[in-house]
């Protein structure tokens, strides 16, 4: 914690120099002249390594403790083995919650903060399967998608963790306090700051490697060009974990972000089976009363394409006549079927109502 203290030393820093000498003792015990050989490191930086700030670490202890908070480091068994291999692992994590989550198999689901509805019915959608599957739903607690996700994992009975951009005793948005509450109580908050610590712009990009570390999948919903939500993209791979990308029509801004991943090479994410799939969870398709029940969800123009689809499979042309709906407004209905695992495309280009 003294060593992650140290103003200067980022987290990718530390970690070369926790390789190099094995341990924050082993660099702190280095004669004076030593320091020398390092490079990289002004005055200040090697002035604070050989006059750590013990204290001062003591103190934020001191503070976790009272607030309820528990402090991991990298040696701790709950420290998440993920975050272990990244190429910046963060020194030091504050956990407000269910420690034990760190370590159990999670997915990351991000998406924009301005999203249209279609975006958020596949978000609820994909949380709610995560959960059913007994997958921990990991998100960055934003507006918008972020948020969709995660609280359709734990209304589905589910667990999530939430990494936030500032310290686990700050709601950040203010519009997600519920949330921020019932994951506080029923899942796990982490950050990499320390309590107090207040929003400021360049936290939360760094946050971003944390969500797709803690998962070996990301999945993204929805993304405008140059939205934020690409920078976890990036952080996920290079961190070698899996990116499914949901597809959008060609006319919505919020969709262009991920249909160029998908013409980048990610996975496209069809239906709920291929986000467990990429996790090697299996999962039934609804049945009986389960798929009566999902269709009580549909939007009227969802239930309208549901009652033209057949058991044998129907065109895109014929259900758009059937339907009265332009074809591009058809397709993304029939995908949102799809992911809601109540309709199927067969071979041809046809679609039929899922067997169940």
């Amino acid at each position: 914690m003294a060593l992650a203290l140290i103003v200067g030393l980022g987290p990718r820093r530390i970690a070369q120099l926790l390789s190099r000498f094995g341990s924050a003792r082993e660099l702190f015990s280095l004669p004076r002249e030593e320091f020398a050989d390092i490079s990289g490191l002004n005055v200040t930086i090697a002035s604070a390594l050989r006059h750590p700030p013990f204290d001062d670490a003591r103190a934020l202890l001191e503070r976790s403790a009272a607030l309820g908070h528990v402090v991991l480091t990298p040696a701790d068994a709950d420290f998440p083995a993920l975050l272990r291999s990244i190429p910046d692992p963060p020194p030091m994590l504050f956990a407000r919650g269910n420690v034990e989550l760190t370590n159990a198999e999670a997915v990351a689901i991000v998406g924009s903060r301005h999203h249209t509805r279609y975006g958020g019915d596949v978000a609820e959608r994909l949380g709610k399967a995560a959960a059913e599957a007994g997958l921990v739903v990991v998100s960055g607690m934003a507006r918008g998608l972020d948020a969709v996700a995660q609280l359709a994992a734990m209304t589905a009975g589910g667990r999530s963790i939430g990494v936030l951009g500032t310290g686990v005793d700050i709601v950040y948005p203010a519009c997600n306090h519920a949330l921020y509450q019932r994951i506080a109580r029923d899942g796990l908050l982490l950050s990499e700051h320390p309590p107090g610590l207040q929003p400021t712009a360049g936290a939360f990009p760094r946050r971003n490697r944390l969500i797709s570390g803690l998962a070996r999948a990301l999945v993204v919903v929805e993304a405008a060009e140059g939205s934020g939500t690409l920078i976890t993209v990036g952080t996920a791979l290079e961190q070698g974990r899996e990116v499914l990308a949901v597809p959008g029509p060609i006319t919505s801004p919020t969709s262009r972000g991920t249909n160029r991943l998908l013409r980048d090479g990610a996975t496209p994410l069809l239906d709920p089976a291929d986000m467990l799939a990429a996790l090697g969870v299996r999962s039934a398709p609804p049945e009986g009363a389960a798929l009566a029940a999902a269709t009580c969800t549909l939007s009227p123009t969802e239930a309208r394409i549901f009652a033209a689809l057949s058991s044998d499979g129907r065109t895109v042309d014929d259900l758009a006549e059937l339907v009265g709906l332009p074809v591009g407004e058809l397709l993304a209905a029939l995908l949102g079927l799809e992911l809601g695992g109540l309709a199927q495309q067969l071979p041809g280009a046809l679609y039929r109502r899922r067997a169940g």
